[in-house]
């Protein structure tokens, strides 16, 4: 094997261990956090201190406290189970619906797939973060309301996604051989075609999950989220928007968690294509 093709593997497997395991060990730390909660939070996230308002970073408060002297830190930690659990619901729902529209979309075509399709097109002409704030403002300011914004805005896309690809699927000679022989549609749905497009949906839900905590955190900003005194990250920044320019440890602590959460649900989506789809490395 000429050298230039082994250099160029052992680079592209290099990249895979940085993208996947930087991703992953993010995760599992972020999951450790939200599972533990308030067990290592060294505070009450909700306990007010009126005479620790606004304080900066100390030994104390590792983070600052907030405008009614809460420690950020704490919040940060607690919160850690709203935002990753709402983006988590939000992606497996996401999935469910859209595997299902666009899976009959695909197979079964024709009139159903011209419904289908023309529905998907038309919620696909607005962008993502405009339907989950229409969507939240009706579904009410909650976790709730939240998830079921996010999970709205994501089906059409994944449904288009999935339909593409039971579409390339259904015409190979294992599906033609499977509808032969007598078997089902549902059966041929579950055992043949969805498994061999699952690399391509679970790719795509792991991308999705660092939209949804994008998407999530500015409903919290805008107020259309989960509402205080719960520590939600977008929450925690909309409510310390107003005291930026004399206390920006309010604003750089939940950006940074949602910055590093972003990127670990983005690096490990980007080490799983690599491992799965060879071809995006070169």
């Amino acid at each position: 094997m000429p050298e230039a093709i082994v250099r160029r593997r052992r680079r592209g497997a290099r990249r895979i261990n940085l993208f996947f395991w930087l991703g992953a060990t993010l995760l599992v730390c972020f999951a450790a956090l939200a599972l533990l909660g308030e067990r290592i939070a060294p505070y009450d996230p909700t306990a007010q201190d009126l005479f620790a308002m606004l304080e900066a970073p100390s030994e104390a408060h590792l983070l600052g406290t907030d405008n009614v002297g809460r420690d950020i830190l704490s919040r940060i930690i607690v919160g850690t189970r709203f935002t990753l659990s709402i983006a988590v619901a939000s992606v497996f729902f996401a999935g469910i619906g859209g595997i299902a529209l666009g899976s009959i979309a695909g197979y079964f075509g024709g009139l159903t797939d011209r419904i289908v399709t023309g529905i998907i097109d038309l919620l696909l002409t607005v962008p993502n973060i405009v339907l989950a704030i229409a969507i939240a403002s009706v579904a009410g300011a909650s976790a709730t309301g939240l998830t079921i914004a996010i999970t709205a805005s994501f089906i059409p896309p994944l449904a288009r996604l999935v339909r593409g690809r039971v579409i390339e699927l259904r015409e190979e000679d294992f599906v033609a051989a499977a509808i032969t022989v007598g078997m089902g549609h549902t059966r041929i749905l579950l055992r043949h075609i969805l498994p061999n497009a699952a690399t391509v949906i679970i790719i795509e839900l792991s991308l999705n999950a660092g939209q949804a905590v994008l998407i999530g955190s500015a409903l919290g900003f805008l107020g259309l989220g989960v509402q205080p005194p719960a520590p939600e990250w977008g929450t925690m920044l909309g409510a310390s928007r107003e005291y930026l320019t004399i206390a920006q440890h309010l604003v750089i602590a939940p950006g940074v968690a949602i910055s590093l959460l972003v990127l670990a649900f983005n690096a490990f989506g980007d080490g799983l294509r690599d491992v799965f789809d060879p071809a995006s490395r070169n």
